[in-house]
């Protein structure tokens, strides 16, 4: 999602711009009232996507969404592929997008990535989540995005 195509930062920087009719002002709201209510609406994901991509910060939702679908992974052999792959972006040292891991975490999964199960990445994916949460959620709910997108999405801007 590039910065010229993202709806949310179009919307952003013109306020001419108007939000996709299946956004609601109640799922906006519950994004303000905890991490988990954000990651469990339907846009909440992808416009803290937009944000942390703004902030050049957007490994870590890029992680847990990758671990959201490698966990439905049933096939053994797309498993192991997905694994590598996930490793050698995110979790290699000095990987493109690595993520904030401890030590031993990083040696579990190095262990475990030559027969993979699907909860192989569960540590690290609460770890991120976890430093998302603490970390730029807070910033996320001062942003100027996502004051914007309230003030958007009021019913006639006056309520």
């Amino acid at each position: 999602m590039s910065r010229q195509n993202c709806w949310i930062c179009k919307m952003c920087r013109d306020k001419s711009k108007r939000l996709p009719s299946n956004i609601t002002l109640e799922e906006v709201l519950q994004w303000g009232q905890s991490f988990e209510k954000l990651m469990a609406t339907k846009y909440g994901p992808v416009v803290y996507a937009a944000y942390l991509k703004m902030e050049h910060s957007d490994e870590n939702i890029k992680f847990w969404m990758a671990c959201e679908t490698y966990k439905k992974i049933a096939s053994r052999r797309s498993r192991i592929s997905r694994a590598k792959k996930l490793y050698k972006i995110y979790i290699q040292p000095q990987s493109p997008r690595e993520i904030n891991i401890d030590s031993s975490t990083r040696e579990t999964i190095i262990r475990n990535i030559q027969e993979p199960t699907q909860t192989c990445f569960e540590e690290a994916q609460r770890i991120v989540y976890t430093h998302m949460e603490r970390d730029s959620y807070p910033r996320f709910l001062k942003s100027e995005m996502y004051q914007k997108l309230l003030k958007t999405i009021q019913p006639n801007n006056n309520s």
